[in-house]
């Protein structure tokens, strides 16, 4: 296993895409927090708060390492409780001011479980997902685009299962719906070699800007008034409730002693709760969850 390479990656990976998030937003700074973890490992959280495009960005690395891992990580991988483990990865989420620019979600990780005496056993998992607040097919169908160029050098089964996988995985079970538009998701992958996964990984990591870039550009000078951000202040209610009931990385993070701050990063600044909100029929509100909160192949969608 190419461990260092993998760490190395990730951290420029994080550097990367805090750069071209701080030049879209007009020169605003990430400020960066260093962190440690008493159990073993640490990480890097940058966060770019209150700026002129972003109202909240969040790009944590972290490397952390421990005797066992937690119920969150074997609860599909019971053969491996006990195991000591080490965990590397990079997170972002993204919470723009615009109402019309979506909030966006990534992750690329590799997990190691070890046993004296037995070989290694490793994953990847990852991926991103866009949550828009007002739908846009353009958007959407780009966003897809780029998601299926990145898989296709790996056959093409894999965006299909991935999409879906992410369809299935981003669902709100207690209200019925999908978190967002999807895009792809992950987990215990380990098919073929190390380097090949890797590779995966690296076309998942390098082509989260080029699918969620062009959309904020085309989307945040756009204008709005407050009866669109109080629907994103609702909606973002949606994101919340899915990051703290269902989440497998918020889980393994606090269940493994993390840094809250850190895992809890992926949170809007403001949102709102409204009992019982219905939009008014025919309303762009009411085509948010009629139309895009479907799932559907975005790839076959007419802008």
């Amino acid at each position: 296993m190419q461990l260092d390479a993998v760490k190395s990656y990730l951290l420029q990976l994080q550097e990367n895409i805090c750069d071209e998030l701080a030049a879209e937003d007009g020169g605003s700074e990430f400020i960066i927090d260093e962190w440690q973890r008493a159990e073993g490992g640490g990480g890097r959280t940058r966060v770019l708060a209150e700026g002129a495009v972003f109202e909240k960005a969040g790009v944590n690395f972290s490397h952390v390492m421990g005797a066992s891992l937690p119920p969150s990580a074997t609860a599909s991988r019971p053969e491996l409780a006990g195991r000591s483990f080490q965990a590397m990865g990079v997170s972002l989420v993204i919470h723009p001011r615009n109402p019309y620019v979506p909030t966006s979600h990534a992750n690329v990780r590799l997990f190691v479980a070890e046993k004296p005496g037995e070989e290694p056993v490793w994953w990847f998992g990852g991926g991103y997902d866009l949550t828009p607040y007002y739908g846009n097919r353009e958007d959407c169908v780009h966003w897809h685009q780029v998601a299926a160029a990145a898989c296709e050098p790996f056959g093409t089964s894999v965006y299909p299962r991935y999409k879906k996988w992410c369809d299935d995985y981003f669902y709100l079970k207690h209200r019925g719906e999908p978190r967002g538009i999807g895009g792809l998701f992950y987990d215990d992958l380990s098919e073929g070699s190390f380097d090949n996964c890797f590779s995966f990984m690296r076309s998942i990591g390098d082509s989260f800007l080029q699918a969620y870039r062009p959309i904020v550009q085309r989307r945040k000078n756009q204008p709005w008034d407050e009866h669109e951000r109080q629907f994103q202040l609702y909606r973002r209610g949606r994101y919340v409730e899915f990051n703290l009931v269902f989440d497998r990385g918020t889980l393994f993070g606090l269940q493994s002693d993390g840094r809250t701050e850190a895992i809890l990063m992926s949170l809007p600044p403001l949102v709102r709760w409204e009992y019982n909100y219905q939009p008014e029929p025919g309303s762009p509100e009411a085509e948010l969850t009629e139309y895009y909160l479907q799932a559907r192949d975005w790839l076959q969608q007419a802008p």
